[in-house]
């Protein structure tokens, strides 16, 4: 059960079957993904070595890792918009008051 759990969170998460790029890339011009990334990705930002991620994980140890990274997180009071109200304010004031640049520009 395990195993076809994490099958099935890969196949989530992951993406596309190896014949669906296959298709994809064909349909582009291009005979694999080396390619396409090397025509797409400029050169100065292409990694050039390969990328070590290590293996994969299941979906209850990737979630429980993301549980403990989370546990980490600082919670502060947010004490932005204190005072905010959504008031509505009229087109008529919006326009010839909060739009008109002569309110707050020195240029009248």
């Amino acid at each position: 059960m395990l195993k076809n759990a994490q099958k099935d969170f890969i196949q989530r998460h992951i993406g596309p079957s190896i014949d669906e790029q296959n298709i994809m890339l064909k349909e582009l011009g291009y005979k694999n993904l080396d390619d396409l990334i090397k025509d797409t990705v400029p050169e100065k930002i292409l990694l050039k070595d390969d990328l070590d991620i290590g293996d994969s994980n299941s979906e209850y140890k990737a979630l429980r890792k993301l549980k403990n990274i989370s546990k980490k997180n600082k919670i502060f009071s947010s004490f932005i918009g204190m005072g905010y109200y959504g008031t509505y304010t009229p087109y008529v004031i919006l326009r010839n008051i909060l739009e008109n640049p002569g309110w707050y520009t020195s240029y009248t």
